[in-house]
C-alpha cells in the first residue's frame, strides 16, 4: 500500500526531502536557544557582565533567525509536497478509472469513487503534510531537548525519561482504540455522498412524488452515522490534553522541587534549571505533536486503503500484443455465446447465443424486461468480454482488435442518454472532435434534432446544462443520436434510443438512417414492433436466449413470442407482459 501511495509523489521527491532537513534544522537551532539563556542568566546576569549578555544575545537573535526560516521553508516545501501529492494521487486515479472496463466499474460506486477522490485524498494530503514536517520535526526535538537535559544534569533528566515512557505508552493504546472508530467512518461518506447524488440527480422526481422529507430523513440518517463515529473517536482522544498537562505539571513541580533543592546545594545554576523547564516543555510538546500524527495517520490509514484499491483496481479488458488496427466492415457474428457479468456465475445471462449479421443490414432487437438485450450488444463493442465463445466484427474476434479502434467503428447510443455541460456543438463533437459545424448540422437533420434546436435562441451554441437537464427526454434522445452518427461508424447500435420520441419522429429517423448510410449495420433494440418491422431481419431474446431470428413476416409466422407482442401492441396490450407469456 504504501508503495502504490509513494510512486505518486513523482516530481514532489525533492520537496518531501528538504522538508524534513528544514525541520531538523529548525528543532538544532531551537534546541541551541535555552542553552545560550542558560548562559545569559549564569555568566552575565549573576557576574554583571554585560559584554557576555550582549554577545550571547546576538548569538541568539542569529539562531533564532535561522531556525525561523528553516521553518517557514520546512512549511513551503512541506506544502508544495503534499498538495502536489494529492494532485498525483486524483490524477492516477481518475486516469486508472478511464481504463476501467464496465465490469471493473460495477465493483465501486459512484458516490464511493467521488469520496475517494475527494475526502480521502485530503486526509492522505494532510497526513503526508504532518509526516513530512510534525513527524521528523516532533522525534527530532525529543532527542535534542532530552541530549541537551542530560548534559546539564543527568538526576534531573531522568524524570523527563520517565515521562516520557509513562506517556508514550498511554498514548499509544488511546491512538490504537481511536483507530478503530476512523477506519468505520470513511465507508459510511460514502452512504452521505450516495444520497446527496441520487437526491440531487432525481430532484424533479423527488418533487413530484413529494418526498422531500423523506430525503431529509435519509440523509440525516448518514450524517448522524457519521457524527456518532466521529464523536466515539474524538472523545477518546479527548483524553490527550488531560494527560499531557498532567504529565507538564508533574515533571515542572519535579524540577522545580528538586532543583531548588540543588540550587542551595550547589550542585545546579539558575540557567540551568530555566533550560531543563525549557527542554521539559520542548519534550512534551514534541510528544504532543507526534499524537497529532498518529491521530491524523490513523484517520488516514482507511483512506489510504481505499485508494490504493482505485490505483491497484486493473481493467479486466486488454490489448493482444499485436492489436489490429482497422475493420474491415461492420458484419457481426456470435458463435456459442455465453456471458456472465461474474465469473464465478453458475447462472450466464447469454447462452449459447448463435447470430450472423451482414454488412450494411439494419437487425432489430426486441425482448421483454431482463432478457439481456443491452448485455448482447455490449458484447460487440467489447465494453465486456465473452464467458464461452467469440465475438466477430469485419470477420475478427473482437478481442483481436486495438479497443480504441474498435469502438471508434461501433458507436452506441446508450440505453440512459448523457449530455455533458456545454454547448450543443461540444456535445456533438464528442463523435468526431474535428467536425465543423455543417457536418454538426447535417446529422442533426438525420435525427431530427434540428427541428428544435431552430427554435432555441443560440441554435447550435446553445448551453446545455449538466446532466441535459434543460432539454427534454426525447430532444436528448436525438441528440445523442447525432452524435453517435457524427463518427460514421461501420456499426450503430441504438438502444432503446428512440423511446421518448412520437412514432412519426422515430419513422422519420429510421428513414433518414437507411438512405444516409445504407453501408452502416444498424442494430435497433426496441419495445415497439413499429420501430423494427422494416429490419432485413428481427432477432426475438428471452431469458438470454435467441427465441427467434428472421423477417417481421416470417416472425409472425413462426414465431409465438414475437406474434403475441405484435396482437398487444396493435390491440393496445402491454409488451412486458406480454412478451413474458
Amino acid at each position: 500500500m504504501i508503495k502504490t501511495l509513494m510512486r505518486q509523489v513523482k516530481e514532489y521527491t525533492r520537496d518531501s526531502i528538504l522538508t524534513p532537513l528544514c525541520m531538523i534544522l529548525e528543532v538544532i537551532f531551537e534546541t541551541a536557544i535555552p542553552f545560550l539563556m542558560a548562559s545569559i542568566i549564569d555568566q552575565g546576569v549573576e557576574n554583571g557582565d554585560i559584554h557576555h549578555i550582549y554577545v550571547v544575545g546576538g548569538w541568539m537573535v542569529v539562531v533564532a533567525a535561522m531556525g525561523l526560516t528553516a521553518g517557514i521553508l520546512g512549511g513551503r516545501f512541506g506544502a508544495r509536497a503534499s498538495a502536489g501529492f494529492a494532485k498525483n494521487l486524483r490524477e492516477a486515479m481518475f486516469r486508472n478509472i478511464q481504463e476501467f472496463s464496465f465490469s471493473n466499474i460495477d465493483r465501486f460506486s459512484t458516490a464511493g469513487l467521488v469520496t475517494r477522490l475527494t475526502t480521502d485524498v485530503t486526509n492522505i494530503q494532510n497526513a503526508y503534510q504532518m509526516i513530512l514536517r510534525m513527524c521528523m520535526r516532533a522525534p527530532a526535538s525529543m532527542i535534542c531537548a532530552m541530549t541537551m537535559a542530560f548534559v546539564i544534569n543527568v538526576r534531573l533528566a531522568s524524570i523527563y525519561l520517565v515521562a516520557v515512557i509513562l506517556l508514550g505508552i498511554a498514548l499509544f493504546f488511546i491512538m490504537k482504540k481511536a483507530t478503530v472508530y476512523f477506519q468505520q467512518a470513511f465507508p459510511k461518506y460514502d452512504e452521505l455522498n450516495a444520497s446527496v447524488q441520487e437526491n440531487v440527480s432525481a430532484i424533479r422526481v423527488v418533487k413530484a412524488y413529494v418526498r422531500e422529507n423523506h430525503e431529509t430523513k435519509k440523509f440525516r440518517t448518514a450524517s448522524e452515522n457519521i457524527y456518532k463515529i466521529f464523536v466515539k473517536a474524538e472523545s477518546i482522544i479527548t483524553f490527550n490534553a488531560p494527560l499531557m498537562q498532567l504529565t507538564v505539571y508533574a515533571c515542572i513541580l519535579g524540577l522545580s522541587w528538586l532543583g531548588a533543592h540543588m540550587i542551595v546545594s550547589d550542585a545546579l545554576t539558575t540557567g540551568e534549571l530555566m533550560s531543563l523547564l525549557t527542554y521539559c516543555m520542548s519534550i512534551l510538546m514534541s510528544l504532543m505533536m507526534l499524537s497529532m500524527v498518529f491521530v491524523m495517520v490513523s484517520m488516514s490509514m482507511a483512506s489510504a486503503r481505499r485508494i490504493t484499491e482505485v490505483l491497484n483496481e486493473k481493467s479486466d479488458l486488454h490489448n493482444p500484443e499485436n492489436p489490429r488496427m482497422s475493420v474491415a466492415d461492420g458484419s457481426i457474428e456470435f458463435s456459442h455465446v455465453n456471458f456472465a457479468y461474474s465469473k464465478d456465475s453458475s447462472d450466464p445471462v447469454l447462452r449459447d447465443i448463435n447470430l450472423k449479421i451482414n454488412s450494411g443490414e439494419t437487425i432489430g432487437i426486441i425482448g421483454g424486461t431482463g432478457s439481456s438485450k443491452t448485455s448482447l450488444v455490449n458484447l460487440i463493442s467489447r465494453l465486456y468480454d465473452v464467458t464461452e465463445g467469440s465475438v466477430k466484427v469485419g470477420g475478427m474476434d473482437v478481442r483481436d482488435y486495438d479497443m480504441e479502434t474498435l469502438r471508434d467503428e461501433v458507436s452506441v447510443v446508450l440505453q440512459k442518454n448523457v449530455l455533458f455541460s456545454g454547448t450543443i456543438l461540444e456535445n456533438l463533437r464528442w463523435g468526431d472532435k474535428d467536425a465543423s459545424e455543417e457536418e454538426c448540422e447535417r446529422v442533426c437533420r438525420l435525427a431530427c434534432a434540428d427541428e428544435f434546436i431552430e427554435r432555441m435562441p443560440d441554435r447550435y451554441h446553445t448551453f446545455i446544462e449538466q446532466g441535459g437537464s434543460n432539454v427534454s427526454g426525447g430532444q436528448k434522445q436525438r441528440l445523442c443520436i447525432a452524435r453517435a452518427l457524427l463518427k460514421k461508424p461501420k456499426i450503430l447500435i441504438l438502444d432503446d434510443s428512440t423511446s421518448a420520441v412520437d412514432t412519426a419522429t422515430d419513422a422519420k429517423i429510421r428513414r433518414a438512417m437507411t438512405e444516409e448510410i445504407p453501408s452502416t449495420t444498424k442494430l435497433i433494440i426496441a419495445q415497439r414492433i413499429s420501430s423494427v418491422q422494416q429490419a432485413d431481419k428481427i432477432i426475438v431474446l428471452e431469458d438470454g436466449t435467441v427465441n427467434g431470428f428472421g423477417t417481421h413476416e416470417e416472425l409472425l409466422k413462426n414465431n409465438t413470442i414475437y406474434r403475441e407482442v405484435y396482437e398487444s401492441q396493435t390491440s393496445g396490450g402491454d409488451f412486458d407482459e406480454k412478451a413474458g407469456a
